[in-house]
């Protein structure tokens, strides 16, 4: 067998070809392959990746690349950087890059790194999410931004770029469903309102979490009205029970709401 080659079998009998190689005291499974042949290139590229820093670069993948372009990434990381990780990380001095294809590329802060060393980025249908649990979790709702946010008006990238997820680059505008920051006399408020058949005002509040109560308030209302509308509730994080049963009880909202006929 070849240097860096072994064969084994499906559960069919199929005779297929692995590539390995050690580095650093790591030993790297570099995949699976049809032949021997194709198992023995794949082992040699990897050995010169890790060895030659001056000639192969991240940006060097080759066409028809015996390694997949995940494994690259791996492995000129752990060449440059010393540390080996599963995922496509590139460690750079105050921050990482993560790989999702080679024209995918995300930035995100080192305190991050733990997380997504250990957990995969896919990207489906235009999103991107983590598998944790069984559930799919996308990467804006570790920043406290719901699925249903919009970029630009519920949230934005500082610098323009939607690839860099530094926390330092990323505003939270609208926490809450419902609620929009807006401004009377250069005095900030916080406007609630409910899509019913077109929108309707709620209220304007002085602070978010207020508006955010009266949403749900008004969401509350509706049904009970009979409107079989699937409208999301509002999670007011670090506020208690009583807290909130007294907000609720307090908040007002607007007359057309309360006198809306379904």
């Amino acid at each position: 067998m070849l240097p860096g080659v072994y064969c084994t079998r499906k559960k069919n009998h199929e005779l297929y070809y692995r590539a390995s190689i050690t580095h650093m005291g790591k030993h790297i499974s570099l995949g699976s392959f049809p032949s021997e042949n194709d198992a023995h290139e794949a082992y040699l590229l990897a050995r010169e990746v890790l060895s030659d820093s001056s000639k192969w670069h991240i940006e060097d993948y080759p066409k028809n690349c015996h390694l997949s372009f995940e494994k690259w990434v791996v492995l000129i990381n752990l060449r440059d950087n010393g540390i080996y990780f599963k995922n496509p990380i590139y460690l750079k001095k105050h921050y990482f890059l993560y790989y999702i294809d080679h024209d995918l590329v995300l930035k995100f802060d080192v305190d991050d790194l733990f997380y997504y060393a250990r957990h995969k980025i896919l990207k489906r249908g235009g999103r991107l999410f983590v598998s944790e649990y069984g559930m799919q979790t996308g990467l804006l709702n570790r920043y406290g931004i719901k699925n249903y946010a919009v970029s630009g008006k519920d949230f934005l990238f500082i610098n323009g770029d939607n690839t860099d997820f530094r926390y330092s680059n990323i505003e939270i505008i609208n926490r809450y469903h419902g609620v929009s920051k807006c401004f009377n006399k250069n005095k900030p408020l916080y406007q609630a309102k409910i899509n019913i058949n077109g929108y309707y005002i709620i209220g304007r509040y002085s602070t978010e979490e207020e508006a955010a109560i009266a949403y749900n308030k008004a969401v509350n209302i509706l049904k009970n009205k009979g409107l079989n509308k699937n409208y999301p509730q509002n999670y007011i994080e670090g506020m208690d029970e009583i807290t909130y049963a007294a907000t609720y009880q307090r908040i007002r909202i607007s007359r057309k709401i309360l006198e809306l006929q379904i």
